[in-house]
Parts: structure tokens; sequence; C-alpha cells
């Protein structure tokens, strides 16, 4: 089964709803991937070598922030969820 879960991310308009789900993108085993319900928008994030996490595809233009929240989302749901 697919791993996902509802997420929101801080807009500059105000909340945007969504799902974050695991998925492989490119040699990405770990990436995750946000999609707005309204499917305006999408994002898609992997950590890099460093365990740091980087943006690897998505719509443009995005708040660099929402890498960070993603990455918090994604922590909390599966270390503590």
């Amino acid at each position: 089964m697919e791993q996902q879960f509802e997420a929101t991310l801080t807009g500059t308009d105000g909340p945007v709803s969504g799902i974050i789900k695991h998925i492989t993108h490119g040699g990405h085993k770990k990436a995750y991937q946000f999609k707005s319900l309204d499917d305006t928008l999408y994002l898609t994030i992997a950590p890099d070598a460093r365990g740091g996490w980087q943006k690897i595809d998505g719509t443009d233009p995005y708040l660099f922030g929402w890498v960070d929240e993603m990455a918090e989302q994604i922590t909390n749901t599966y270390l503590f969820g």
C-alpha cells in the first residue's frame, strides 16, 4: 500500500491543503511528493547525501520554506505517528 497522509503547507495567501506520499523519483528511493487538493501545486523532495532535504521536482514558483515544512511533517508522521 502506498504511504500517504494529509498535509498543509503555509502559502502566501493562506494554507495549502494536500497529500504527501512516498514515491521513487529518479535515483531517489526516499522521495516524497506533496500534491495540493486543487492540483495547482506539487513539490517533490528527497534527502541529500548529508541528510538534509532538497527540492528535486515541482511546480514553480514555490516557497523555500515548504521544503522544511514538508520534511518536518514527514519526520513527525513516520517517527512519531
